[in-house]
This record gives C-alpha cells, sequence and structure tokens, in this order.
C-alpha cells in the first residue's frame, strides 16, 4: 500500500504543470526593442512616451531579475548586450501572439457585452457623440460607452494612462504643439476625418459677403481665440498670412465666441462643429476660410486595441458618424 501511495505521488510530481518564470514581460519587452531600435535609453523612453528615469529603472529591474546584462555602454551611447539582443529579436512575435490571443479571445466572447471608454473634445459633445450613441443603439446594442470631454492633450493622456479605450482628437496645419508628435507616441492614432474652418464675422464686416475670407484682410480687426491649441492655430494662421492678431477677448465657450461677435467685438475662427453644435445667433455671418485649413480628426488608442471587438465596433462607428457631421451632412444636435 505504501509503494502504491509513493508511484501515485511521483506519478502527480510528474504530471503536474510546470509554472516557469522568464523574469520578463510584454511590456519590458517592448522596452529592450526600442532600445535596439533607438539606440539609447532617452530616446526609447520618448519612443515609449515614458520618462527616461521610468525606462531606466524598469531595465535595471529587469537585468535583476534575469540575473543578465541586456545593455553595454559604449561611450555616451548604449547598446544591446548578447542577452539584450536575443530579448529584442524575440520581441515582435511575442507581443504580437499576445495581441492576436487578447483578440481572439474577446471575438470568441464576441459583441453581448463590453464597455467602452471614450473621451472626446467639447464640440463632439453635442455634435458626434450623441449620433455615435444611436448608431451603436441601433447595430451592437450589448456594448455600453462612457464618454468624458477633455481636450486633445488631456484625451490623449487618458488613454495612455488607461482612463480611457479611446480619445477622439484634432490636429491643425502646422500646429507645433499637436498632441499626436510627441504625447501620442507608443499609441495608436488614426486620422477619420477632416473639419473645415469657419471665420465667424459680424453680419456688417465688408467680408461677410464674401464666398470665402483672406485671413490677411482680417489684420486690422480685434480677435477672440479659443482654447490655447485653438489659439495656437490662431497664431499659425495670422503669422502665414503676414501679421500677428490682436487678442482681446480668450473663452473656450464658443458660444461665447459668437455672442462677442455679434456684439462687434471682434472676429474669430472656429472649426465646423462648433458652428454645427448649435443655431446661428443673430448678428452674425459664418464664411469658409480656404481648403488648405481644415482640422484633422484623430482617434486615439492603444495599440491592438481595435483587436477587441468591442473597440473595433465603436471604432468603425466613430469614423463614420464624425465624417459625416464634419463634411456638413449632418445638421446640429437637437
Amino acid at each position: 500500500m505504501l509503494w502504491i501511495e509513493n508511484m501515485r505521488s511521483v506519478y502527480d510530481s510528474r504530471m503536474s504543470l510546470p509554472t516557469p518564470d522568464p523574469g520578463f514581460d510584454a511590456h519590458s519587452l517592448r522596452l529592450v526593442k526600442a532600445i535596439a531600435d533607438t539606440g539609447s535609453i532617452t530616446a526609447a523612453a520618448a519612443a515609449l512616451g515614458y520618462s527616461q528615469p521610468a525606462v531606466s529603472q524598469h531595465l535595471k529591474a529587469l537585468e535583476s531579475r534575469l540575473g543578465v546584462p541586456l545593455v553595454e555602454r559604449v561611450g555616451r551611447r548604449v547598446r544591446l548586450s548578447e542577452a539584450g539582443r536575443v530579448l529584442a529579436r524575440h520581441a515582435p512575435t511575442v507581443t504580437t501572439a499576445l495581441e492576436a490571443a487578447a483578440g481572439e479571445l474577446a471575438e470568441l466572447r464576441g459583441l453581448k457585452s463590453g464597455r467602452v471608454r471614450l473621451v472626446g473634445f467639447p464640440s463632439a459633445s453635442p455634435t458626434v457623440v450623441p449620433r455615435l450613441l444611436a448608431r451603436l443603439a441601433e447595430t451592437v446594442a450589448g456594448v455600453t460607452v462612457t464618454y468624458v470631454e477633455a481636450e486633445p492633450p488631456a484625451a490623449v493622456e487618458a488613454v495612455r494612462d488607461d482612463r480611457a479605450d479611446i480619445a477622439l482628437t484634432f490636429s491643425y496645419p502646422g500646429d507645433r504643439d499637436d498632441p499626436h508628435r510627441a504625447s501620442a507616441q507608443g499609441l495608436s492614432v488614426r486620422e477619420i476625418a477632416v473639419e473645415p474652418m469657419i471665420a465667424v464675422l459680424p453680419a456688417t464686416h465688408p467680408a461677410a459677403a464674401h464666398a470665402t475670407v483672406d485671413v490677411a484682410s482680417l489684420a486690422s480687426d480685434d480677435w477672440i481665440a479659443g482654447c490655447p491649441q485653438c489659439r495656437g492655430h490662431l497664431l499659425e494662421l495670422c503669422d502665414r498670412a503676414g501679421f500677428v492678431p490682436r487678442i482681446t477677448f480668450e473663452t473656450d465657450n464658443f458660444v461665447a465666441v459668437e455672442g462677442l461677435v455679434a456684439q462687434g467685438i471682434g472676429v474669430a475662427t472656429l472649426p465646423r462643429l462648433a458652428v454645427a453644435s448649435f443655431p446661428a445667433l443673430p448678428g452674425i455671418v459664418t464664411v469658409p476660410l480656404p481648403a488648405t485649413e481644415q482640422r484633422t480628426l484623430h482617434t486615439v488608442t492603444a495599440h491592438g486595441a481595435d483587436r477587441v471587438p468591442a473597440v473595433a465596433a465603436v471604432l468603425a462607428a466613430i469614423a463614420e458618424v464624425t465624417a459625416a457631421v464634419a463634411s456638413g451632412g449632418d445638421g446640429p444636435a437637437n
């Protein structure tokens, strides 16, 4: 009897599942691969959207767990050690496989339930978002969307911090502070639509009767500026036209912008979604800027997020609804 119990113990020990701990995860692999691609810890940190000290600390902890150095210093630069090159070589295969597995599991679960966290800019709130929710209710009723309003830099940061799944953002031509350059590195950015920019003028303004507005003709006017990013675009726009705008008022509230213009306080520019979000006030005229002055609309997600069916469904609906509204294919929200 004792012999049988001993043999059972040996059998059970041989048949138990191994639990290897390689000492690294997908995040670590991405970090080592970024160092290989960029040639420095500082550049890798910038590419991934992290601080240089955070990457250095993670790398040091990873080397301690593995028991081998992953980088070698050559003068002021670093290069991967042999162990680092091994991890970098396998990184794309491993991380892609993990993302694919997550997507396939999500597909097996299907779209019967799911929650997607969306964050978007203010003029999308009364225009894009209501139509998006209505579209989703018709097509994928089991998907729940939560929504928070934020300007693009904060929206991108929400995705990076895993406080949102999708950010709906915008950028302007020539924008030096475009949030899709540095802050969105390491994330997935998709252009989904372009949106005309509109000059908002008092009805008595000489340019109010024109088909389009030459910005240079507004050089002598007082200006009303919007959010910091919109203000930056205004400065760029006027700089290209050869003047510095005389900004007398600043407000993030586009209803207030139109109210100030209606009273003859100044002129302004607004994106079409802002103009379309409520009926035009008496005393103003909206005239398109040249077609080159369009605002680009984007969605921002983590890489691989579109493999999750609920997120993919919301991304597709956002692209369809936003393109229609931004091009003028839909009127103001009720």
